[in-house]
C-alpha cells in the first residue's frame, strides 16, 4: 500500500476536481432554467427545487450507503458515488425538460453522495489522532473546489452552452472514477464487534448532541445565504464584486485555517476541545454582531474573512470527534448519519432564512445568525458538562 500521505494527497485531489465539476454548473442553474419555462411560479419553484433536490436525495440515502460501505468497503461507495456523478451530469447534458432536470438531480444526490464514503475511506487509513487533520483536509477540497469550479463553469458559458458544462462535468467525473478505481487500494472492511452489533455507536451519550451542535452551526452559517446578495446591495449600495469578494473570502478564511486549527486540537481529550470550540462559538457570535451592526463595508469584508477563519475550527473538528465515538466497523454508516444531518441542516438553514428575511425584513438578517450560534453555544455547554467519551 502507498503511504498514508500519498493516499490523502489522491483523495484531495479526486474529491477536488469531482466536486469541481459539481460546481461548475452550481451559479448558473437559474439562467438555464429561465429559458425552459414561461411560468413564473414553475421557474421559482424549480430555481429552489435544483439546489434542494441534491441535498434532500443526500439526506434520503447517505446513512444506507454509509452501512453498506461498512459491509463490503468504502472504496467501492466511493467508485458508485463517482459513477453516479457521471451518469447524472451526462444525463443532464442530454435532457433539456426541466422536470427531468429536477429529478436527475434528486438522482444525483440519492445515488452519488461522494463524501460521505471518502471520509470514512479517509478514516480507515489515518490514525485516529490526525482524523481532524483528515475531515479538514477533505473539506478545503471541497472549498477550492467549489470556487474553481464555478470560475470555469462561468469561462465555458462565456463561449458555450449550459450542455459543454454538464458534458465537461461528466467526463471530469469519469476520469475520477477510473482514478479512484485503479490508484487508491482496497481497504478490507473491519469486522464489527460485540458492542458494534448491538448498536454501541448509539449507546455513547456524546454522538446526537454532537450531530445536533454540527447542524446548528452549518445551520447558522447558511441563514444568511438566500438574501445576502440582498442584503449587502441595501445595506453598503455596494456593487456585485463586494458580494462575491465577502463570499471568496469566507472560503479563503477557511481554506487558510482549516489544517492549522485542525493541528491544534490534535491530541486534546474531548473535554478540552469542547472546551476550546466554545470560545470559536463565542467568537462566531461576536463577528457576526459585527456583521450586522457596522455599515463600513470594509469592516463586512473583514469581518467575514474572519468568520471564515473561526469555521474553519467546526465541522472539521467536530467531524472528527463523532468519528472517534463510533465503532471502526460503523465508520461508514455514522458518517453518512453526519453528512444528512450536515444536508438537513443546510435545507433548513436556506429556507428558513429566505422565510425569515421575508417576514422581518434583511435588517435583522445577522441577528438570527446570532441566535443561531447562542442555541450552539448552549448545547455545546451542556456537553462540556456531560460525561463524554469518545
Amino acid at each position: 500500500m502507498p503511504p498514508t500521505r500519498v493516499l490523502i494527497a489522491l483523495l484531495f485531489a479526486i474529491q477536488l476536481v469531482s466536486m469541481g465539476a459539481m460546481e461548475m454548473s452550481g451559479p448558473f442553474w437559474p439562467v438555464h432554467l429561465r429559458g425552459l419555462t414561461t411560468s413564473d411560479g414553475l421557474f421559482s419553484f424549480a430555481s429552489v427545487a435544483v439546489y434542494v433536490g441534491p441535498m434532500l436525495g443526500i439526506l434520503l440515502t447517505s446513512a444506507f450507503w454509509g452501512r453498506i460501505g461498512d459491509r463490503y468497503g468504502h472504496k467501492l461507495m466511493m467508485i458508485r458515488a463517482l459513477a453516479g456523478l457521471t451518469l447524472t451530469q451526462l444525463g443532464l447534458a442530454l435532457f433539456s425538460d426541466l422536470w427531468a432536470i429536477l429529478a436527475l438531480r434528486f438522482l444525483q444526490g440519492a445515488f452519488a453522495g461522494y463524501i460521505a464514503p471518502a471520509q470514512a475511506y479517509g478514516v480507515s487509513i489515518e490514525v485516529p489522532a490526525r482524523r481532524a487533520r483528515l475531515f479538514a483536509i477533505l473539506q478545503i477540497s471541497t472549498n477550492v473546489g467549489s470556487l474553481l469550479g464555478a470560475v470555469v463553469g462561468g469561462l465555458i458559458l462565456d463561449h458555450a452552452t449550459f450542455f459543454w458544462i454538464n458534458l465537461s462535468a461528466a467526463v471530469l467525473c469519469a476520469v475520477c472514477t477510473l482514478v479512484a478505481a485503479i490508484t487508491l487500494p482496497d481497504v478490507p472492511p473491519v469486522k464489527k464487534t460485540a458492542t458494534a452489533a448491538q448498536g454501541g455507536a448509539w449507546q455513547v451519550s456524546a454522538l446526537l448532541p454532537l450531530l445536533f451542535v454540527m447542524g446548528i452551526l452549518l445551520l447558522a452559517r447558511l441563514l444568511p445565504q438566500t438574501s445576502f446578495a440582498l442584503y449587502v446591495s441595501a445595506t453598503f449600495c455596494a456593487s456585485n464584486a463586494l458580494v462575491g469578494l465577502c463570499y471568496g473570502l469566507l472560503a479563503l478564511g477557511f481554506i487558510l485555517s482549516a489544517t492549522a486549527w485542525a493541528r491544534h486540537f490534535e491530541g486534546r481529550t474531548p473535554t478540552d476541545t469542547l472546551r476550546r470550540l466554545t470560545w470559536v462559538i463565542l467568537g462566531c457570535i461576536a463577528l457576526t454582531a459585527v456583521a450586522g451592526l457596522t455599515r463600513n463595508p470594509l469592516v463586512f469584508v473583514l469581518t467575514y474573512f474572519l468568520w471564515g477563519v473561526l469555521l474553519g475550527a467546526t465541522t472539521p473538528v467536530l467531524m472528527a470527534l463523532i468519528s472517534k465515538t463510533a465503532d471502526s466497523a460503523q465508520q461508514g454508516h455514522v458518517l453518512g448519519i453526519a453528512q444528512g444531518t450536515a444536508q438537513f441542516a443546510s435545507i433548513a438553514g436556506i429556507s428558513a432564512g429566505g422565510l425569515l428575511s421575508q417576514v422581518y425584513g434583511l435588517a435583522y438578517t445577522y441577528l438570527f445568525v446570532c441566535m443561531a450560534y447562542a442555541a450552539a453555544l448552549i448545547a455545546i455547554l451542556a456537553l462540556r458538562y456531560r460525561r463524554v467519551s469518545p
